[in-house]
């Protein structure tokens, strides 16, 4: 049996960081604040020193928590986050451009008659929500000098010294052959990134380096992009089955298994992870906004916060007519529109707080729904449930509306951070070869299943309301 390990996730708005002992569950855990930047022109960007404080300080706060030492570390991250920095002197050189930024449409645009090639090649759309497009803009517009990658990369560096990234990060960025698992140079022509010095692509589970930043020496042996740390923490693991995680953004991923997907329906075939040298593949979904939606209410004075979702929204029976696209950072999957903006209509003299609360509810579900038909229809058979994790999963409201637009059982995961615990499996896999997959990881029994409550006419009728107001911005004039 291994020791415990510190399990660290650093996400868009904060780092959590996690002390699992294999007997006990969790011992300890710590939190930071991440603060990204919100600018015009759709750019969000964070100090790249704000994100590895926020790693160090987490880690700290779990470690003095658990008062005992740890055999390993795993660091899952926000994947399509990228900056410039020095590999001399581990310095950055940028700003990190956050997944949500936009700013390097232009670089899209030139790129769209190779839009197919890309979409083949990598299993990517052509959309500046991925890193490729942002390391371009980047080397255009800020800076030639140092590496351009993604976050990990950079983190992992100034822990360990380490040059690597793992399949399942190197996969988010458009510069990966998925059939190969390896940086293509193709891609990386097309980018005009050729001469780029990439870091080296490792097994999720590979023994990376050793950092000295929480005093002892801890081995870094597991590293995973956060929304496939948390598909395996869900146990995603056989073709079929389905996560959905809700925090900033909500991101459905479903199982394919040995061989990469690639279907019609607008989802993005990717590198699940790679694990002792086994790969295995998911079709990956996403909406830009869900908890950024919350936070853009909370800070119009609709509601005081997250935990206002049920109280304010219970108190209408319905949204009174109002609909609600929250597309406040553009539409992802499966309509890749990112320069729309969203729509607020059916708005009356009568509408009330409740009803812009359900209205919210209704518009992230509706979406959810979108990426589970669309998955349903790349891998040939319905899903048969939904399990779900992250903060919004707290909202009876928000679960209960999306099993009834679903009309499937909606299972929330009694693992507040599954994301974390996702990586510190990968990361006792990487101390102890031996361990199986299932083995390395938590029991799945969920905390809550939300069956339906409305029949599927009820549900078809809601979701058409819904996919009209799509239409009617997807017929708007790009941006």
């Amino acid at each position: 049996m291994t020791g415990s390990v510190l399990a660290i996730d650093q996400g868009t708005s904060g780092t959590k960081a996690l002390v699992i002992c294999p007997e006990r569950g969790v011992i300890g855990s710590g939190t930071a604040p991440v603060r990204p930047r919100h600018l015009p022109g759709g750019r969000v960007e964070v100090d790249p020193v704000e994100l590895y404080e926020s790693v160090v300080d987490a880690g700290r706060r779990a470690l003095a928590e658990a008062g005992e030492p740890v055999a390993a570390l795993g660091l899952a991250n926000q994947g399509e986050t990228v900056l410039a920095w020095d590999p001399a002197t581990g310095e950055p050189l940028t700003d990190a451009l956050v997944w949500q930024d936009r700013r390097a449409e232009s670089v899209c645009t030139e790129l769209a008659p190779h839009a197919e090639e890309l979409r083949h090649l990598t299993g990517l759309p052509l959309d500046p929500y991925f890193a490729a497009p942002k390391m371009a803009w980047i080397r255009r517009h800020l800076t030639r000098g140092g590496v351009v990658t993604t976050s990990d990369a950079w983190l992992v560096h100034r822990l360990t010294g380490a040059y690597v990234t793992d399949a399942a990060t190197a996969g988010r960025t458009q510069l990966l052959d998925l059939e190969r698992v390896e940086w293509s140079p193709s891609a990386l022509e097309l980018y005009g990134l050729s001469d780029e010095r990439l870091p080296d692509v490792v097994d999720a589970d590979a023994r990376i380096g050793t950092t000295t930043v929480f005093e002892a020496d801890i081995p870094l042996t597991g590293l995973l992009v956060d929304q496939q740390a948390a598909l395996l923490a869900q146990r995603v693991t056989e073709p079929g089955t389905a996560k959905c995680t809700y925090g900033t953004g909500a991101f459905l991923l479903a199982q394919t298994g040995t061989a990469p997907r690639r279907g019609d329906s607008g989802l993005v075939s990717c590198v699940a992870w790679r694990l002792a040298g086994r790969t295995s593949y998911c079709l990956d979904g996403q909406v830009y906004t869900a908890a950024s939606a919350v936070r853009w209410l909370t800070d119009l004075g609709v509601i005081s916060g997250a935990a206002d979702l049920d109280p304010v929204g219970g108190a209408v029976p319905d949204s009174g007519g109002v609909t609600f696209v929250p597309a406040l950072a553009g539409l992802a999957a499966p309509w890749w529109r990112g320069d729309l903006r969203g729509s607020l209509t059916g708005l009356g003299l009568d509408t009330a707080p409740g009803h812009l609360v359900r209205a919210l509810c209704e518009g992230i579900a509706a979406q959810v729904v979108a990426l589970a038909d669309a998955a349903a229809a790349d891998l040939g058979a319905p899903l048969a449930s939904l399990r779900v994790d992250g903060g919004l999963t707290r909202s009876a409201l928000l679960m209960q509306t999306q099993a009834d637009l679903l009309q499937l059982p909606v299972e929330v995961s009694a693992l507040p951070d599954a994301t974390a615990l996702g990586v510190g499996a990968v990361a006792r896999l990487g101390i102890d070869p031996e361990l199986s997959v299932d083995d390395a990881l938590p029991d799945r029994k969920p905390s809550a299943v939300y069956e339906p409550r409305i029949g599927p006419d009820e549900a078809a009728e809601r979701l058409a309301v819904f996919r009209s107001a799509v239409a009617t911005l997807l017929d708007r004039e790009p941006v």
